[in-house]
């Protein structure tokens, strides 16, 4: 485990004081569990802008493999 020196907003550690308090977590249990969070959050809006590029850049290619297959079907 790391430590780690920290500087909070005023307002956001009272926040959290209160919070801690009523949940009955220690602050340090509270805190990891907030940047955990967090970090699974950006990890999820980091992986859909990644698919929307890349499904972007692949748009062309499908609408031809799609076109394709419909010259196939019409075959029949």
């Amino acid at each position: 485990m790391k430590n780690l020196s920290l500087k909070l907003e005023d307002d956001i550690f009272l926040e959290t004081e209160k919070i801690v308090t009523k949940v009955k977590k220690n602050r340090n249990r509270y805190i990891n569990e907030a940047i955990d969070f967090y970090n699974k959050l950006h990890r999820r809006r980091l992986l859909s802008k990644q698919l929307s590029k890349e499904s972007k850049l692949v748009s062309g290619d499908s609408l031809k493999v799609l076109a394709e297959f419909e010259k196939l079907n019409d075959g029949d």
